[in-house]
Formats: C-alpha cells, sequence, structure tokens
C-alpha cells in the first residue's frame, strides 16, 4: 500500500473511462458526534455534478446511511447504493430499490432500549432493513454495546453484525458495498468502465475486494489496516483531490 500523504501525488490521474463510487461518512465528510450533524465541503455538490457530466453518469454514493440522507446533502439524487446496499438507485434521479421491512430489525431494536433509554449520549438508528447504534459520544461504551448488541442478535438467523468508526451495525448477511458495486457495474452507465472506489472505515473492505478484483483503483482515506491500493490521509485531501479530478476531466473534454 502506498504511504499516508494529505495529497494525491501517489493516485493515478482520472480517466474519463473510469465509474467513481464512494462512501460518505469519513470519506466525503468528516465524523460529527451524531450521524446528523456532519457538514459537508460547500462546493461538494458542485465537484459532483461535473464529475457525473464528465463520466457520463458513472458516479455512485455507497454508503450504510439511506439514500433520502445522501440527497439532503447533496441535492442530486445520484446512482447509489444505501444502507450498504439495500438501497439501490442505478441512475440519477430514478425512485430506489427499497428492502422489505424486518420484524426482527424491531425486536432487536426493543432489547436494545434498555441500553440507549439509560444513557442519551447513545443512538439507535433505524434504517430500511437495518439499524444501527451509534456510540461516538460514549466511546468508553464500546463493549457494553458490542455485548448488548450479540445479546440482541443471538436469538435471530440471516443478520449480521458489522463494526464502523464508533458505530456497530446490523443487516442482512447476504447484503454489503462489494455486492452493490458489483451489482451497479453490471448496467448502465457504469458497465464496462474501470470501477474506482474510495472508503474510510471496515464497513468500506469489501467494496474494496471487488474492486480490487475487477482490476480497478481502490483508496482508503485515513489510518488503519486495508485491502485498498492507495491512501490518503484525510477527508479534506481527498475533497481536494475530487476537486482536482473534476477540473482535470472537464479540461480534457
Amino acid at each position: 500500500m502506498n504511504d499516508m500523504n494529505d495529497g494525491a501525488r501517489a493516485l493515478p490521474a482520472p480517466q474519463r473511462n473510469w465509474a467513481l463510487f464512494l462512501d460518505f461518512d469519513g470519506t466525503l465528510a468528516e465524523l460529527a458526534p451524531t450521524p446528523d450533524a456532519v457538514v459537508i465541503d460547500p462546493e461538494l455538490p458542485e465537484v459532483l455534478a461535473s464529475l457525473m457530466e464528465s463520466l457520463d453518469g458513472a458516479v455512485a454514493l455507497i454508503s450504510g446511511r439511506t439514500l433520502g440522507e445522501l440527497d439532503r446533502y447533496t441535492g442530486l439524487e445520484l446512482p447509489g447504493a444505501g444502507v450498504h446496499g439495500l438501497e439501490l438507485r442505478e441512475r440519477q434521479g430514478m425512485v430506489p430499490h427499497l428492502p422489505d421491512e424486518s420484524g426482527a430489525i424491531h425486536e432487536i431494536a426493543a432489547k436494545l432500549a434498555p441500553l440507549v433509554d439509560g444513557d442519551d449520549r447513545l443512538i439507535v438508528e433505524m434504517k430500511p432493513g437495518a439499524l444501527a447504534l451509534h456510540y461516538r459520544r460514549a466511546p468508553e461504551r464500546e463493549q457494553e454495546c458490542r455485548a448488548a448488541m450479540q445479546e440482541a442478535l443471538a436469538s435471530t438467523s440471516g443478520l449480521q453484525l458489522m463494526d464502523g468508526k464508533m458505530v456497530l451495525e446490523v443487516k442482512p448477511g447476504h447484503v454489503n458495498k462489494g455486492h452493490a458495486i458489483e451489482k451497479l457495474m453490471s448496467l448502465p452507465p457504469f458497465s464496462g468502465r474501470v470501477p474506482v472506489f474510495a472508503g474510510d472505515d471496515r464497513t468500506d473492505e469489501d467494496g474494496f475486494g471487488v474492486v480490487n478484483a475487477l482490476k480497478g483503483v481502490t483508496i482508503k482515506i485515513g489510518e488503519g489496516e486495508s485491502a485498498a491500493a492507495y491512501r490518503i490521509a484525510s477527508v479534506g485531501g481527498f475533497v481536494a483531490w475530487l476537486k482536482d479530478a473534476a477540473m482535470s476531466l472537464r479540461g480534457a473534454g
């Protein structure tokens, strides 16, 4: 893996045959104490719109957030996968495919209630077909949160516990960001292009694996072991690289 740096010297020059897949939290936006407190660079929507034009629509957000949340931040209704692939939107502006509501997810939420009700720093976030327990404001309670989540999951099947940055998520075991990227790469406007995926945490590793297998470009933002081939130190550094990439591709048109 390339050494960490805050610029983009080690990253390959952007190409018009790329299909660009981008995680959101920790990649396009700095992590915040609560999910709804994140702030994006004010130029980011314009940068993403420019990349969409240069790449003929082959730009997608691949996130644990819902697509509706991502739309509120960008205003673009970009293609992508929400809730780690449970939601899918193949082309810009399309109505996303949504998962069936899972009764098991609501049961898990009920089992977590005693833990969360006793500490307002802990947040249970309900998602379509999934659930997230955020402990960013109480990092010292990680092990308690993990034990409670594992106990809640013990009587269910088909669900998977997944680690993120200061968050524990439960989702169907057959769904992940790698599967979502594979699906989008089989469809226009992504098919036939070179996939490029940028992400920052363990939930992105499935995506890195798929893109590496497709001989694409994988970019890890921040510290930690990763299968990604390239690394950049910070959200600010990566967003700056995206801005340069958008300008470069516009100039190549």
